[in-house]
């Protein structure tokens, strides 16, 4: 991310209701650059919501076990012509993605009787980059969107 990015910060309540601020003003960021179409927008946007709504779980389920007040989720959108970071950090205690365990893959039919689970393998597939940082006092997820070439035009 060049220097001469441009950035938005939210700090947001850990309630559900607000993913969709997160997703409002990163959509809003992302539609303002010409190379992002509306489908590539709401990839970000999705990727988002999936983000903020596993902090906003994890936070709530950490917080609110140990009778302390819930603090709030921060997201982080930077950016630069054709390129769009996002940081979403909570106090939740931390988790490590590849100890969850496994679904069955969406097409498979027993995939149905699992509730949840979709929101990490979605943000993998619409990020270009994604890292999990976590720690002892919670996870940061950051996630990089690229613009995406339509199929048969060149670049």
């Amino acid at each position: 991310m060049s220097e001469a990015a441009d950035t938005v910060e939210l700090e947001l309540p850990a309630r559900p209701e607000v993913v969709a601020i997160a997703r409002l003003v990163v959509g809003a960021v992302a539609s303002a650059d010409p190379a992002f179409d509306e489908e590539r927008t709401a990839d970000v946007r999705l990727a988002v919501s999936e983000a903020c709504t596993n902090a906003i779980q994890a936070q709530r389920a950490r917080m609110v076990g140990n009778g302390s007040d819930v603090e709030p989720v921060l997201v982080r959108c930077m950016h630069s012509p054709g390129q769009i970071a996002v940081t979403v950090r909570d106090q939740g205690g931390g988790f490590d993605p590849a100890e969850l365990a496994p679904h069955p893959e969406v097409t498979d039919p027993a995939r149905l009787d699992h509730e949840g689970g979709l929101g990490i393998p979605l943000m993998r597939m619409l990020a270009d980059d994604l890292e999990f940082d976590r720690s002892s006092g919670g996870t940061t997820v950051r996630m990089t969107f690229l613009p995406r070439t339509p199929v048969g035009w060149s670049t």
